[in-house]
């Protein structure tokens, strides 16, 4: 299973740069179709946020719910228990991670996935059993 970061997600329906956007994608349908795509909620709280508030050209309302009902709902797999919290702490400690990040990688080891998809990690870093691709890498 394959663990997206919200930045893919961001990507995907941001034309503003034609080369991500169509690598995003592609990336993403390739996974959804296929069944290895997982998201947690953080995923789809940061997608409202950036397309609503930080976008060059922000989505409308009605385009995000679109976005979050028929893509991010379906791939939401990861729900939060009460030890998450401790665990990302440690991986934000072991890790020196930004907590957001720590988060995510949290959220994809309880998962069970072996790959995060994200740009704002180091490509190729391993965090315990998860390995950060970069799909924008050359």
């Amino acid at each position: 299973m394959n663990f997206f970061d919200t930045n893919i997600f961001i990507y995907a329906h941001d034309e503003s740069d034609s080369t991500k956007f169509e690598a995003a994608r592609d990336l993403i349908r390739k996974n959804v179709k296929s069944r290895q795509a997982i998201i947690s909620g953080q995923v789809i709280q940061e997608f409202c946020s950036a397309c609503l508030t930080k976008a060059q050209v922000p989505l409308s309302v009605s385009d995000v719910q679109r976005i979050v009902t028929t893509l991010l709902l379906p791939l939401l797999s990861h729900y939060t228990d009460t030890e998450f919290y401790n665990r990302t702490l440690t991986m934000f400690d072991r890790y020196s991670l930004n907590y957001y990040d720590a988060a995510i990688v949290q959220a994809a080891i309880d998962s069970g996935c072996n790959v995060v998809y994200s740009e704002d990690m180091q490509h190729g870093a391993i965090y315990g059993s998860v390995t950060v691709i970069n799909p924008f890498c050359n």
